[in-house]
């Protein structure tokens, strides 16, 4: 039995950054197999028949192969900063579905049948709408549900990160008055620089490389 979970991620994929917080934050230490995406290892697939990251094999051998079932069950275990008093099913859905949608076709036109570069202006402009949607609700407070950072916010940060990175100079443009200081707030985070740092994509028989807190520093 393995003592740590193993967690096979890519730094950059919004999903497994938002597992990655999750488990950061509810203070688990990871065996971290970083994936490169073009030539995933064979033990990837042999614990997922998905081969999508990210994946967290548990020491019993479960496996959840879903980001949200991974943050879930991170904040099942632990949930000193109430993350899932945030657990907003219609904001999550809203940015799982139709944005999702609507920024892939943004920002990879080309790897959809009858998309053009022109139509990913409209997907743009789809993704600014439910972005303002957004906006309106962090006005009250700050945050999605409420005045501190909770699940929900982790879940769409990474998305929206990926929006606004598209043509960054058009997203600081937009019309976003609170969604501006939102979205800087978290990727100015400690949390996030803490899950960010750069590895080698991992094979069989690497040295293992530990992912998680340092449990006395604040973030």
């Amino acid at each position: 039995m393995n003592p740590l979970p193993i967690l096979y991620s890519f730094r950059r994929c919004p999903y497994a950054m938002r597992a990655r917080m999750a488990l950061w934050i509810a203070g688990f230490t990871v065996e971290l197999r970083e994936v490169k995406l073009a030539k995933k290892p064979p033990q990837l697939a042999q614990a997922s028949a998905k081969a999508t990251v990210p994946v967290l094999v548990l020491p019993d051998d479960t496996v959840l192969d879903e980001s949200i079932a991974i943050m879930r069950w991170a904040l099942r275990q632990n949930d000193l900063e109430g993350w899932l008093a945030g657990d907003n099913v219609s904001l999550i859905g809203r940015a799982d579905g139709p944005f999702k949608h609507h920024l892939d076709r943004y920002k990879y036109p080309n790897r959809y049948e009858h998309e053009t570069d022109s139509a990913a202006i409209d997907h743009r402009a789809e993704g600014l709408t439910i972005l303002r949607e957004l906006d309106a609700i962090l006005a009250p407070h700050g945050q999605l549900c409420g005045a501190r950072r909770t699940l929900a916010d982790i879940a769409l940060f990474p998305f929206i990160r990926q929006f606004a990175n598209h043509d960054r100079a058009w997203f600081d443009a937009a019309d976003l008055p609170h969604l501006h200081p939102w979205l800087a707030g978290h990727l100015a985070s400690p949390l996030f620089a803490a899950i960010m740092p750069k590895f080698t994509p991992w094979a069989a028989g690497d040295a293992a490389i530990h992912l998680g807190p340092n449990r006395e520093q604040a973030l």
